[in-house]
């Protein structure tokens, strides 16, 4: 670049030249004084370098807040005109009239004074840009395509002719531009053209003319583009005024004519005086009730446009319009008593006479051949774990397919025997009647099939938030269906599910015809939820015994809506049912329902099910990017383990929602301060007692100890999560009676009673007494034994603790100890029996989270154990499946661990 020193004169926001344009400024005394110094030492027209200043941010004094700064480019100028002010008033500023020619370069940064930033320097390097190349003719067509488009709207947009004239001047020219002057074409354009003065100081910076070219273009794109959407906005406003002024004036003429109307006819009263005419507001009724209609036609128009209130609203209006004021309908409509008219409700229903657009649409998502493999990546895509739960969904769905795919077969088949049929009718009449005109014999019309499909009703089971709704949700996504739920808990009226007799005042249709005007298909899949807290029987009827019509294969496909009195066909809805528990369910509406049980999740599916789903979504209801949170794996199995136990994750969400808040406040004051580089956006596991506060869980393995008459038992907690309780007895003199403490229910004090028992009566072959006549308790001192569970405070009841009493009174009776990483479950007989019970997953899941090696369990519960737990489990404990109680024994205290006088024999009668 070429190298010279000008006079650099500062020009401040939003003042900005470039080349080829003109500019005419205030300057100060100072800079004037300067100037007009150059001027008269120069034979001719001085230039000078015009720079911008960049940073022009000021405070309510107009002041510059931070010092001023220079941009890098500027415009050298040629002075034009230099105006001194009139001795009358020294103190006007000089007037100075500046032509652009080219752009220049600051070869050095200039600090400008902070009290007076404008004032010009005398003399500085700057340098000129030295651009031979041409730009490529792909840009130059660019350039004059937008600015061709910019200049037409310009021309549309002015109101003057001459100001349209030039506007079309300058396309002409912009049509007939070579390469080689298109960038100076870009410089006139730019500089008429009122654009943002960023773009103005960006253009200014580029000196190649490629680059100008483009930037060019953008500029003209942008400022077309905002010249086009104010148009329509001022169009739009515009029209609306004309309307509201329109719909003023004719309003005003309407009150007129009412107010002449009601002269006439006091005028003309039955005994022929005039009546006086004095005006009350009491009078003019007729206005009222337009003003009072107007102001119930703003509020409809101002609901959501496509919403389901608004569609109802402009329905009820246009009924509005044609009832007369007078009518009680009129009232009833306005005051919004009803829905809706029951004939609405009827034509709204989806019958199935008239719903073959979406039988065919669910019927070409069954013939699909990859619906099942579809449908378990739906469910695998909503659901982590719970496979033996997918797999029954996937025989459900492929029934489903099935029957509807024969159902479909049978209807075909059966339309083309009736078609077939209807032409040999026919071809036998054209033999009997001669020249007779025999129409051509048309296809029967497809009806919907009779027959639907009757598939299971499905009762999802299970403790809360384990996915029983959402499962629902999944089956619907699979068959391409729309989802409806119906909340059932606290429904206590039979008429909520059948509807209202049409006599009642506020009367309505019933949950499931509202579900099915909202689906718009006779076929959804409606979910039932909470079935189990439906209120009981009461004078409002049974709305459980309601349900029986409905969820009966049988029956439902004539159920009949009292408000809508015509029966209704139900055959064609997938119901399914969720509850809680199984114990307030009737008797006749639980066999209506296949079981399937959602017993909860293990760790681990709980910590892919946090990792997969639940951290994503937080972090976007939190406004953070998954790149600004991460949560450790041994950080997240923490918050699994001690701070939260349940069946479920719903209390797992709310706890990494906590975290993911927590961090949110700290990325938020992080980019507050200015300090985002000290932001640290992994959480570790020893900062959650510092965001979730102190665990609610510790492991129970952590104060586990080996010592005489104490056993690890099993248990399934309240919230459906298993886990070890250990069971504690201890001698202490009395007279051989047993205490039983812990909030015990009575079938696990009657498991007490039993253990005690079996071993009074084996305490011989147990080497614990001398004689078989003798009682452990009384010889040879007399004791009493005190059995105690911890956790008092929790009830806990069940047979299954009669293994683990059994063992712990040998263990307190013979001094043997069991090793701390065994634990078991079962219930006893008298005789010694071990018979299975309940919850095996749980419980296996419990001793393996609890660190346990060895786990004793009922002999006929082992096919639980390899149907439900997984094989990573398994292969981490040892299982030993007993039948009797001296197995459970041995497989507790260690062969040889145990003296036995003799061996016992278990036999079976074979009465």
């Amino acid at each position: 670049m070429p190298a010279t020193a000008l006079a650099v004169l500062p020009i401040p926001h939003p003042l900005i030249l470039l080349p080829s344009a003109r500019l005419t400024l205030p300057v100060s005394k100072v800079s004037g004084e300067v100037l007009a110094a150059l001027v008269a030492e120069s034979d001719v027209q001085p230039v000078l370098a015009v720079v911008p200043i960049t940073n022009h941010t000021s405070n309510a004094n107009g002041q510059h807040k931070a010092e001023p700064v220079l941009s890098e480019w500027g415009t050298a100028a040629r002075i034009i005109r230099l105006i001194r002010p009139p001795n009358r008033n020294p103190q006007h500023p000089y007037l100075l009239s500046l032509q652009g020619l080219t752009r220049v370069r600051l070869a050095a940064p200039v600090k400008l004074k902070s009290n007076a930033p404008t004032d010009i320097i005398k003399l500085h390097p700057v340098e000129y840009p030295v651009v031979d190349d041409t730009p490529s003719p792909e840009t130059v067509e660019a350039f004059k395509a937008a600015a061709l488009r910019l200049l037409d709207r310009l021309a549309k947009d002015s109101t003057q002719q001459s100001r349209k004239d030039a506007w079309m001047k300058i396309a002409g020219m912009v049509e007939e531009i070579s390469e080689q002057r298109a960038p100076w074409m870009a410089d006139v354009m730019i500089s008429a053209v009122n654009g943002e003065y960023n773009d103005k100081l960006t253009f200014l910076s580029a000196a190649a003319p490629e680059e100008r070219l483009r930037i060019a273009t953008q500029i003209f794109i942008k400022q077309a583009s905002i010249s086009e959407v104010s148009k329509k906005i001022a169009s739009a406003v515009d029209e609306s005024l004309s309307k509201q002024q329109k719909e003023f004036f004719l309003r005003q003429q309407l009150a007129a004519i009412h107010r002449e109307l009601q002269n006439l006819n006091r005028s003309h009263s039955p005994n022929g005086e005039a009546s006086p005419g004095s005006s009350s507001e009491l009078d003019d009724d007729e206005q009222h009730e337009v003003e009072d209609m107007a102001d119930l036609k703003k509020k409809i128009e101002a609901m959501e446009p496509g919403s389901e209130e608004r569609k109802m609203g402009v329905r009820e209006w246009r009924r509005l319009k044609r009832i007369p004021q007078g009518s009680v309908e009129n009232g009833v409509i306005r005051t919004y008593v009803r829905p809706s008219h029951p004939l609405e409700w009827l034509t709204s229903i989806p019958w199935p006479s008239s719903a073959a657009v979406s039988d065919s649409a669910s019927l070409d998502a069954l013939k699909d051949r990859s619906f099942l493999k579809k449908a378990r990546e739906q469910l695998d895509a909503d659901h982590y774990g719970l496979d033996k739960i997918k797999r029954r969904l996937i025989e459900y769905l492929a029934v489903v397919r099935l029957k509807q795919l024969a159902a479909s077969a049978e209807q075909d088949a059966q339309m083309t025997l009736e078609f077939e049929r209807q032409v040999q009718s026919e071809s036998k009449e054209l033999v009997k009647v001669e020249k007779a005109s025999v129409p051509n014999p048309q296809p029967p019309r497809r009806t919907p099939a009779k027959k639907a499909v009757k598939g299971p009703i499905l009762l999802f089971v299970g403790p809360p938030g384990v996915g029983k709704t959402s499962l629902g949700q999944s089956i619907a996504r699979a068959l391409n269906r729309p989802f409806q739920r119906i909340s059932l808990g606290g429904v206590r009226d039979e008429a909520e599910i059948r509807g209202h007799r049409r006599t009642y005042v506020a009367s309505g249709p019933g949950m499931i015809v509202q579900a099915l005007r909202k689906a718009g298909r006779p076929d959804p899949v409606l979910l039932l939820d909470e079935v189990d807290k439906v209120g009981q029987s009461n004078f409002h009827g049974d709305p459980s015994a309601a349900l029986l019509e409905v969820l009966d294969p049988e029956q439902n496909h004539s159920f009949n809506d009292h408000y809508i009195n015509v029966p209704i066909d139900l055959s064609q809805v997938l119901f399914i049912c969720t509850s809680n528990t199984l114990d307030t369910i009737s008797p006749p509406l639980l066999d209506r329902c296949e079981v399937i049980q959602l017993s909860g999740y293990t760790y681990d599916e709980k910590l892919h099910i946090a990792r997969r789903f639940l951290l994503p979504k937080q972090l976007q209801s939190n406004g953070l990017s998954p790149s600004q949170l991460t949560i450790t794996d041994p950080a997240l199995l923490h918050i699994v383990t001690n701070y939260t136990r349940e069946a479920g994750v719903r209390s797992l969400e709310r706890a990494v929602g906590s975290v993911v808040r927590f961090k949110a406040v700290e990325w938020a004051e992080a980019v507050d301060d200015g300090r985002e580089q000290d932001y640290k956006s992994v959480v570790e596991e020893n900062e959650l007692e510092a965001i979730l506060g102190i665990s609610r869980w510790e492991g129970d393995e952590k104060d586990r100890e080996e010592r005489r008459g104490l056993i690890y038992g099993l248990v399934v907690t309240g919230q459906g999560e298993g886990g070890i309780l250990p069971v504690e007895t201890i001698a202490i003199p009395g007279s051989g009676r047993l205490k039983l403490t812990g909030s015990l229910g009575e079938v696990i004090k009657e498991s007490g009673e039993i253990a005690l028992s079996w071993v009074k009566t084996h305490a011989y072959d147990l080497c614990i007494t001398e004689n078989r006549a003798q009682d452990p308790l009384k010889f040879p001192d007399p004791v009493d034994i005190h059995l105690h569970l911890p956790a008092g405070a929790q009830k806990k009841d069940g047979p299954s603790a009669g293994v683990a009493m059994a063992c712990a009174f040998v263990s307190l009776l013979t001094g043997a100890c069991v090793p701390t990483n065994v634990a078991m479950t079962g219930e006893i007989t008298l005789r010694g029996r071990v018979t299975p019970v309940g919850g095996i997953k749980e419980k296996v899941l419990g001793a393996h989270r609890a660190q346990m090696k060895k786990v004793i369990l009922p002999w006929a519960n082992r096919k639980d154990v390899e149907h439900d737990v997984t094989q990573d489990v398994r292969s981490q404990m040892e299982f030993v499946f007993v039948k009797t109680v001296e197995e459970a024994l041995i497989a507790a205290f260690g062969k040889g661990t145990l003296g036995w006088r003799r061996q016992t024999l278990m036999m079976e009668s074979r009465l």
